[in-house]
């Protein structure tokens, strides 16, 4: 689920209504009625000129030419009827606006090209999100799965932001992580981690083992060595990651940390717990500069108990005092709502929360629900 608008994938015509229409006309018909009456020293024609500039700001280059096509036969309208067309003054107000009328008309054609390039742009991030980003099904086994990305920028909609799931014969193993860093960089590097959990999460038979494959996926190009990695950071890039496991025939879950922000479980009794790992490993791309062998960490997790995964987006999320967004606060007290009402509702609040309604940055959640 993206609570932002879909770009649409059609040619980025203006839908133009009829009022919008009627102000350039009738600001024609106006301009041209007071000049006409005016005493000879008066002259309107030059108000002609708002008529097309008015239309470019809201239609595309062939009415705003239609529009300044019309001002211009008003101004010979005009000239014929107090004078003649050989008048010197309305000669050049004549020019005058054929010249801007053509100058509009220009800029919004480019004007128009540019916004038909946007939408191909976005059309291409919401493709690129579907691949990368797959949705998750909405049962798996016996959980209740809902998730939610949030971009920061709408032209964005996909970034350094992941989560994926996989059933497996025994359970369902999930990951939400976060990519260092943004731009294209970080969606390469997303998907380079969600690559290899859907190749390793069916194989590996610890979840200790699925983290050591990630870490050996990921490390060649977060560390600089791949031509086409981000090494223009130095070195520097990582992901954090929470790696799970949920079994179908056991009331718990297994959790591996690689620095992480806490997972949080509505318990079906009320209250939220924040599920702290006592040994959290390093993210991705840094475990070779820490010698700390990864171990997962069991939980409770029983029918009706609602686990909230998510990104630091979500946690970073500023109003307009600085004040972060109180995320083990609010889920407390989202207490019986199901994966999907929960995410509605914390997606509502936070971008209420955040200043202006918008996220600093990208924000992914995935509430997962054991139903029996």
């Amino acid at each position: 689920m993206d609570l932002r608008p879909s770009p649409s994938r059609h040619h980025p015509a203006r839908q133009v209504s009829h009022l919008q229409l009627a102000v350039p006309f009738a600001l024609i018909a106006l301009v041209t009625l007071v000049d006409v009456l005016a005493p000879p020293e008066v002259h309107l024609g030059p108000f002609l000129v708002a008529a097309p500039a008015v239309t470019a700001s809201f239609a595309g280059p062939r009415m705003t030419g239609f529009v300044g096509r019309v001002a211009v036969l008003a101004q010979v309208v005009v000239a014929t009827t107090r004078t003649s067309l050989t008048d010197l003054n309305h000669t050049f107000q004549i020019i005058a606006l054929v010249m801007i009328s053509v100058f509009v008309t220009f800029f919004a054609h480019l004007r128009e090209v540019h916004e038909k390039e946007l939408i191909q742009l976005r059309s291409v991030a919401e493709t690129a999100q579907q691949v990368v980003l797959r949705p998750l099904r909405d049962r798996m086994g016996p959980l209740g799965v809902a998730s939610v990305y949030l971009a920061a920028a709408a032209e964005a909609r996909i970034g350094g932001d992941l989560y994926a799931a996989a059933r497996t014969v025994t359970g369902t193993r999930l990951i939400i992580g976060d990519v260092r860093g943004k731009g294209l960089e970080a969606v390469g590097d997303a998907a380079l981690v969600l690559g290899a959990f859907r190749a390793a999460a069916h194989q590996e038979a610890e979840l200790s083992g699925l983290v050591d494959y990630l870490e050996a996926a990921v490390s060649p190009d977060l560390d600089g060595s791949e031509d086409d990695g981000p090494a223009g950071d130095g070195g520097e890039s990582f992901v954090t990651a929470a790696v799970l496991e949920v079994p179908d025939g056991e009331p718990v879950l297994h959790l591996v940390s690689c620095g992480h922000p806490p997972p949080l479980v509505l318990r079906r009794t009320g209250g939220a717990e924040r599920l702290e790992v006592s040994h959290p490993g390093p993210p991705l791309g840094l475990a070779g500069l820490v010698a700390a062998p990864v171990a997962a960490q069991t939980f409770p997790f029983a029918a009706g108990d609602v686990l909230l995964l998510y990104t630091d987006g979500v946690l970073e999320a500023r109003d307009r005092d600085g004040a972060f967004y109180p995320l083990a606060e609010r889920v407390a007290a989202c207490s019986g709502m199901h994966p999907q009402a929960l995410l509605d509702h914390l997606c509502q609040d936070l971008l209420a929360h955040a200043t202006g309604n918008t996220l600093g940055d990208d924000a992914a959640m995935v509430a997962i629900e054991r139903t029996v």
